[in-house]
Protein backbone atom coordinates (compact mmCIF):
# COMPACT_ATOMS: atom_id res chain seq x y z
CA UNK A 1 0.00 0.00 0.00
CA UNK A 2 1.22 3.50 -0.83
CA UNK A 3 1.54 6.06 1.94
CA UNK A 4 -0.13 9.38 1.11
CA UNK A 5 2.89 11.32 2.33
CA UNK A 6 6.46 10.22 1.88
CA UNK A 7 8.97 10.48 4.68
CA UNK A 8 10.87 13.18 2.80
CA UNK A 9 7.77 15.30 2.22
CA UNK A 10 8.11 15.31 -1.54
CA UNK A 11 5.34 15.54 -4.09
CA UNK A 12 4.90 16.08 -7.79
CA UNK A 13 2.79 18.71 -9.52
CA UNK A 14 0.68 15.91 -11.03
CA UNK A 15 -0.26 14.68 -7.55
CA UNK A 16 -1.96 18.00 -6.74
CA UNK A 17 -4.50 17.53 -9.52
CA UNK A 18 -6.63 20.37 -10.86
CA UNK A 19 -6.43 23.42 -8.60
CA UNK A 20 -9.60 25.51 -8.64
CA UNK A 21 -10.65 28.83 -7.12
CA UNK A 22 -14.13 29.99 -6.23
CA UNK A 23 -14.92 33.37 -4.77
CA UNK A 24 -17.73 35.17 -3.03
CA UNK A 25 -18.24 38.35 -1.05
CA UNK A 26 -20.21 39.08 2.07
CA UNK A 27 -20.43 40.89 5.36
CA UNK A 28 -17.28 41.26 7.40
CA UNK A 29 -17.58 40.70 11.17
CA UNK A 30 -16.04 44.12 11.93
CA UNK A 31 -18.59 45.93 9.77
CA UNK A 32 -17.63 48.32 7.03
CA UNK A 33 -17.47 47.25 3.41
CA UNK A 34 -18.11 43.65 2.38
CA UNK A 35 -15.16 41.27 2.40
CA UNK A 36 -13.94 39.22 -0.56
CA UNK A 37 -13.27 35.52 -0.03
CA UNK A 38 -11.48 32.88 -2.12
CA UNK A 39 -11.58 29.14 -1.63
CA UNK A 40 -8.67 27.23 -3.16
CA UNK A 41 -9.02 23.47 -3.56
CA UNK A 42 -8.07 20.47 -5.68
CA UNK A 43 -10.63 18.41 -7.53
CA UNK A 44 -8.88 15.29 -6.21
CA UNK A 45 -8.00 14.17 -9.73
CA UNK A 46 -4.23 13.99 -9.17
CA UNK A 47 -2.11 11.23 -10.63
CA UNK A 48 -2.03 9.13 -7.45
CA UNK A 49 -5.57 9.70 -6.17
CA UNK A 50 -7.27 12.02 -3.68
CA UNK A 51 -5.43 10.89 -0.51
CA UNK A 52 -2.01 11.50 -2.05
CA UNK A 53 -3.31 14.78 -3.50
CA UNK A 54 -4.41 15.91 -0.04
CA UNK A 55 -0.95 15.19 1.37
CA UNK A 56 0.68 16.96 -1.60
CA UNK A 57 -1.49 20.05 -1.04
CA UNK A 58 -0.51 20.11 2.64
CA UNK A 59 3.19 19.96 1.73
CA UNK A 60 2.81 22.67 -0.96
CA UNK A 61 1.06 25.00 1.50
CA UNK A 62 3.55 24.45 4.31
CA UNK A 63 6.46 25.06 1.93
CA UNK A 64 4.74 28.33 0.99
CA UNK A 65 4.71 29.52 4.59
CA UNK A 66 1.06 28.64 5.29
CA UNK A 67 0.29 26.43 8.29
CA UNK A 68 -2.54 23.95 7.95
CA UNK A 69 -4.94 24.07 10.88
CA UNK A 70 -3.56 27.34 12.27
CA UNK A 71 -4.86 30.88 12.36
CA UNK A 72 -4.61 33.10 9.31
CA UNK A 73 -1.31 34.36 7.96
CA UNK A 74 -1.47 38.07 7.08
CA UNK A 75 0.47 38.96 3.96
CA UNK A 76 1.05 42.52 5.14
CA UNK A 77 2.65 41.22 8.36
CA UNK A 78 4.70 38.42 6.81
CA UNK A 79 7.63 39.77 4.77
CA UNK A 80 8.81 37.38 2.08
CA UNK A 81 5.59 35.35 2.02
CA UNK A 82 5.70 33.69 -1.43
CA UNK A 83 1.91 33.80 -1.79
CA UNK A 84 0.66 36.65 -4.01
CA UNK A 85 -2.68 37.85 -5.31
CA UNK A 86 -2.98 40.00 -8.42
CA UNK A 87 -6.36 41.45 -9.37
CA UNK A 88 -6.45 42.83 -12.90
CA UNK A 89 -8.99 43.03 -15.74
CA UNK A 90 -11.69 41.14 -13.87
CA UNK A 91 -9.38 38.26 -12.91
CA UNK A 92 -7.84 37.28 -9.60
CA UNK A 93 -4.56 35.43 -10.09
CA UNK A 94 -3.18 33.58 -7.07
CA UNK A 95 0.47 32.57 -7.22
CA UNK A 96 2.32 30.20 -4.90
CA UNK A 97 5.71 28.57 -5.51
CA UNK A 98 4.05 25.29 -6.56
CA UNK A 99 1.01 26.48 -8.50
CA UNK A 100 -0.84 29.41 -10.03
CA UNK A 101 -4.62 29.59 -10.36
CA UNK A 102 -7.07 32.14 -11.74
CA UNK A 103 -10.56 33.19 -10.75
CA UNK A 104 -12.76 35.12 -13.21
CA UNK A 105 -14.17 37.46 -10.58
CA UNK A 106 -17.72 38.78 -10.46
CA UNK A 107 -18.33 42.53 -10.13
CA UNK A 108 -19.40 42.39 -6.47
CA UNK A 109 -16.28 40.36 -5.56
CA UNK A 110 -14.03 42.88 -7.33
CA UNK A 111 -15.76 45.77 -5.52
CA UNK A 112 -15.36 44.10 -2.12
CA UNK A 113 -11.68 43.28 -2.78
CA UNK A 114 -10.95 46.82 -3.95
CA UNK A 115 -12.82 48.58 -1.14
CA UNK A 116 -11.29 46.48 1.61
CA UNK A 117 -7.88 46.18 -0.06
CA UNK A 118 -7.53 42.54 0.94
CA UNK A 119 -8.92 39.08 0.27
CA UNK A 120 -9.54 36.29 2.80
CA UNK A 121 -8.32 32.99 1.40
CA UNK A 122 -8.91 29.43 2.57
CA UNK A 123 -6.69 26.74 1.06
CA UNK A 124 -8.47 23.42 1.51
CA UNK A 125 -6.27 20.35 1.68
CA UNK A 126 -9.36 18.17 1.24
CA UNK A 127 -10.26 17.56 -2.37
CA UNK A 128 -13.67 18.71 -3.57
CA UNK A 129 -14.66 17.02 -6.84
CA UNK A 130 -18.21 18.42 -6.55
CA UNK A 131 -16.72 21.91 -7.03
CA UNK A 132 -15.60 21.25 -10.60
CA UNK A 133 -15.80 24.25 -12.94
CA UNK A 134 -18.87 24.19 -15.15
CA UNK A 135 -20.98 22.29 -12.62
CA UNK A 136 -23.93 24.11 -11.05
CA UNK A 137 -22.84 25.76 -7.79
CA UNK A 138 -25.45 26.74 -5.25
CA UNK A 139 -24.76 28.77 -2.14
CA UNK A 140 -25.80 25.73 -0.07
CA UNK A 141 -23.30 23.45 -1.82
CA UNK A 142 -20.49 25.96 -1.33
CA UNK A 143 -21.45 26.49 2.32
CA UNK A 144 -21.59 22.73 2.95
CA UNK A 145 -17.95 22.40 1.89
CA UNK A 146 -16.35 25.72 2.93
CA UNK A 147 -18.27 25.82 6.23
CA UNK A 148 -17.62 22.18 7.16
CA UNK A 149 -15.61 22.21 10.44
CA UNK A 150 -13.49 19.28 9.24
CA UNK A 151 -12.58 21.18 6.06
CA UNK A 152 -11.87 24.39 8.00
CA UNK A 153 -9.43 22.77 10.47
CA UNK A 154 -7.57 20.92 7.69
CA UNK A 155 -7.11 24.11 5.67
CA UNK A 156 -4.57 26.92 5.65
CA UNK A 157 -5.91 30.46 5.92
CA UNK A 158 -4.42 33.78 4.88
CA UNK A 159 -5.38 37.38 4.22
CA UNK A 160 -3.58 38.88 1.24
CA UNK A 161 -3.42 42.48 0.11
CA UNK A 162 -4.90 43.17 -3.32
CA UNK A 163 -2.21 44.05 -5.84
CA UNK A 164 -2.68 45.24 -9.40
CA UNK A 165 -0.42 46.15 -12.30
CA UNK A 166 -1.73 49.74 -12.44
Amino acid sequence: MTSPQTATGTFTQAQLGTITLIGWSGEHPDGGPDAAFLLVYSLGDGSDGPAVGEAAMRIALERSGLSVGAGPVYGTETPGLPVKLLVQAGQAVLTLPHFTAQYPARAEWLTAAEQRGEVNIMFATRPWPQGAPGRPMSEELLRSFAGNPEVIVTSAHCVLPVRSLG
